[in-house]
């Protein structure tokens, strides 16, 4: 599949997510939704690469890699994120998911010595700008508690680092789809041992809803556009990549207008623009040189 083929079927999934988030989290606790999120895809994943005997053994080196995946990627960052949804608006939130993209170029400098595309500052700028249009509405309305913007913030930055992390499996030689269900293990029993420390009431319920939702987050949420995603890291590096997150909520939004009846307003319409600006800033080749003429 064409890299991006991958990034757009990154956006689309994710897009479609935030409907199916807030019809899970509506049926159970937060903690507890995301639990059942990754315990599934990860017996998903799991049991269908042992059916077909494409679940390699790996050393304890790259088992302790698959656990800090799983905990930056498929656990610790979904909770923070969760959390800052219960005290801010989705808008928000929105926003300084957006920051993932600049988070990825910043943690990739920092830690890995990788030297971003200088496409990334404006392409961000134009993105998160557009973000917030698309949301304007929301952002004039609610507000935020000092400790729900941590959380934002805590959680967008450590799924930068999860995406940094990401990298680091490759170099260890972990096939991706096997690594991803051993990583989604380790993050569905760090979310279980969370939810035991907390006191988390277990409940199972039993809405059509809410495991329709829950099957649709495990396996195209997670399990597939995560592979996706992975992949779009390993190719284009994790600047470019993050700039996923500036696109899924043009498809979130759209989505809402079908089921939801959401109104576009002049700073929606142009918030989606600047945000498909901004991707085709990060994206667009160079021109060539041309090429002078031979002389007569």
């Amino acid at each position: 599949m064409p890299i991006g083929a991958h990034y757009a079927l990154t956006v689309l999934i994710w897009g479609l997510t935030w409907t199916a988030i807030r019809l899970q989290v509506e049926a159970t606790a937060v903690d507890l939704a995301v639990f059942y999120r990754f315990v599934l895809a990860s017996a998903v994943a799991l049991g269908g690469l042992a059916l077909l005997r494409r679940l390699p053994r790996f050393t304890l080196r790259q088992h302790g890699w698959l656990v800090l995946q799983g905990l930056t990627l498929y656990s610790i960052n979904f909770l923070l994120i969760y959390r800052a949804a219960e005290s801010m608006t989705s808008g928000l939130l929105a926003v300084i998911f957006s920051l993932a993209a600049l988070f990825n170029a910043f943690n990739g400098r920092l830690f890995l010595g990788t030297r971003p595309s200088p496409r990334i500052y404006p392409a961000v700028a134009l993105g998160v700008s557009g973000v917030a249009l698309l949301f304007w509405h929301d952002l004039r309305s609610g507000e935020a508690t000092p400790v729900a913007l941590a959380f934002a913030l805590a959680g967008t930055f450590w799924f930068s680092l999860g995406n940094l992390i990401s990298l680091k499996v490759r170099s260890a030689d972990i096939p991706l789809l096997a690594g991803n269900a051993w990583a989604m293990t380790y993050g569905a029993a760090a979310l279980g041992l969370w939810c035991l420390v907390q006191g988390v009431q277990w409940t199972l319920p039993s809405g059509s809803v809410f495991w329709g939702a829950t099957l649709f987050l495990a396996i195209p949420g997670s399990i597939v556009a995560f592979f996706s995603y992975i992949t779009v890291i390993r190719t284009l590096g994790a600047d470019k990549a993050g700039y996923a997150t500036v696109l899924f909520p043009v498809v979130a939004l759209s989505v809402s207008t079908w089921l939801e009846g959401f109104v576009w307003t002049g700073f929606a319409f142009t918030g989606a623009a600047l945000a498909i600006l901004g991707n085709y800033v990060l994206f667009r080749r160079p021109r060539r040189p041309a090429t002078a003429s031979p002389a007569a």
